[in-house]
């Protein structure tokens, strides 16, 4: 029995003696950085916009909305994208509510609003598709 206590012993006395030790903190360094601001001249443009940039970015622009009909519905979009038009919904024109995965294989057989109005760009344009085939 004594044969097993002793490297039990052993293992606690060295785990003991070991763990008594500490090892030295790690020097801490302080880094303090000064930001000074550059010097402005009457020559330098400024970021800051003037009254009638921000006006005019408030308000969307009025264009006149392209005809994507008979397009498929892929290349609608991107036409409509090209001249401006970025709200955008697809629709599956049979009704059936599917889902228009591959673009491509659908074709605009419908868009609301009208082609050649002039609307707001950010109108929301819906295009009615239906597979091509259908």
């Amino acid at each position: 029995m004594l044969k097993r206590l002793a490297p039990l012993v052993l293992m606690t006395t060295c785990l003991t003696a070991c763990g008594s030790r500490t090892l030295p903190a790690a020097p801490v360094e302080t880094v303090t950085a000064t930001v000074q601001p550059s010097p402005r001249t009457d020559d330098v443009e400024t970021d800051t916009p003037n009254q009638e940039d921000t006006a005019s970015d408030d308000v969307a622009a009025k264009k006149k909305l392209p005809d994507v009909v008979g397009m498929n519905l892929q290349e609608g979009q991107d036409t409509l994208q090209a001249s401006g038009f970025y709200v955008l919904n697809d629709k599956d024109a049979t009704g059936q509510n599917r889902l228009q995965v591959f673009d491509r294989n659908w074709v605009v057989t419908k868009q609301s609003p009208a082609a050649g109005r002039r609307v707001s760009t950010d109108t929301l344009i819906t295009l009615y598709a239906k597979k091509i085939g259908e």
